[in-house]
């Protein structure tokens, strides 16, 4: 008689506590993951599942096993980012494309940024690495790793939280309506009428349904980003212009301003490599995109230091979108990646 795999949790009736970290902490990376989708920021994401893991630890006792531990932990994380969200729901991360037309005028951003605005976060690749990306059943519409895109995710902040929490356990982890309805609470017919409402509002967005498969580079696009590394450290303008889509958009958080057109970014870079010291990119990857941090020399000490994340997208091979977060948001987020905030001296670049 075949045996049936067996739920430790289910061998006992009130599990130690001392048993939740070794049970709970394997999903710890894609709950994390979650919470991000949720919220658009990688910093509350990391708070929110804290969050997670402390209420769930002080409720472990109530856990009798029934269930899966995982489904568990998702319902504590979705209804602790659905709190978070309504204690600031005049408050969406965004991108500067979705706050306002493309800037007409070629000209340095002057005064302070604006604080007012939340701005959506990258998502470094190491945290995604580890996160499985299966499908529990064929209804899943778009993989883990499609559903990180720096545009996808800033896509999902403009929907209600409920119709995002819907979409994203549905669509993007696979679960059934009625587990969904469980979760949020209210009826099947209500969660799939939030399902529906936010696919008709992400369809706006993706005609086609869904967004490019995101992958990894080519060899083309590979050497594309060796070219343009050369050409930013370079300062080769008519290089670096090569290499973008005609109608490419440019952003840069926490700036409103932004442009569109390839003739128009290059005008613009034309001005700021003027105003900038040496610098020094170093590749790695965001929202499953490649990716390169940017360090800038100080012409008062020549030291290098963290200056903007770079987060770039692919049409074929060419750069279709290029986001860059820049001072203060981009030196903020050099630790979560993994780098210093500062080269050695012997540090190369132009």
């Amino acid at each position: 008689m075949p045996m049936t795999a067996v739920n430790p949790l289910q061998l006992a009736t009130k599990p130690a506590r001392e048993e939740f970290g070794r049970l709970a902490e394997p999903y710890r990376r894609e709950l994390k993951l979650h919470c991000y989708r949720m919220l658009g920021s990688l910093h509350e994401a990391d708070d929110l599942v804290q969050e997670t893991y402390l209420r769930a630890w002080r409720s472990f006792d109530t856990f009798e096993g029934t269930g899966s531990l995982r489904g568990w932990l998702y319902r504590i994380a979705t209804n602790a980012c659905l709190n978070a969200l309504e204690a600031r729901k005049h408050l969406r991360r965004v991108l500067p494309d979705q706050q306002a037309p493309a800037a007409n005028t070629i000209a340095m951003p002057d005064g302070p940024s604006p604080a007012e605005v939340a701005w959506l976060e990258p998502y470094p690749d190491s945290y995604i690495e580890a996160v499985a990306d299966d499908a529990p059943n064929p209804e899943v519409r778009y993989t883990a790793h499609e559903a990180v895109q720096l545009a996808f995710v800033a896509a999902i902040q403009q929907l209600p939280p409920r119709q995002r929490a819907a979409l994203l356990l549905c669509d993007v982890l696979g679960w059934a309506a009625a587990e969904t309805a469980t979760l949020l609470g209210g009826s099947v017919a209500s969660i799939n009428s939030a399902l529906q409402r936010a696919r008709d509002t992400l369809s706006k967005r993706y005609p086609q349904g869904r967004p490019a498969q995101a992958s990894r580079p080519t060899p083309t696009q590979q050497q594309l980003l060796e070219r343009y590394l050369r050409a930013w450290e370079g300062h080769d303008i008519d290089g670096f212009v090569a290499l973008l889509k005609e109608d490419a958009t440019f952003t840069m958080p926490p700036w409103l301003q932004w442009y569109e057109g390839r003739s128009t970014i290059g005008a613009f870079f034309t001005l700021a490599w003027k105003t900038c010291g040496g610098l020094r990119l170093i590749p790695t990857a965001a929202n499953g995109q490649p990716a390169f941090a940017v360090y800038e020399r100080s012409a008062a000490d020549g030291r290098w230091t963290a200056h903007a994340i770079q987060v770039l997208a692919f049409d074929g091979d060419v750069i279709s979108s290029l986001t860059l977060f820049v001072p203060p948001v981009g030196p903020q987020l050099f630790q979560a990646f993994g780098l210093p905030a500062a080269l050695p001296d012997n540090a190369g670049g132009h």
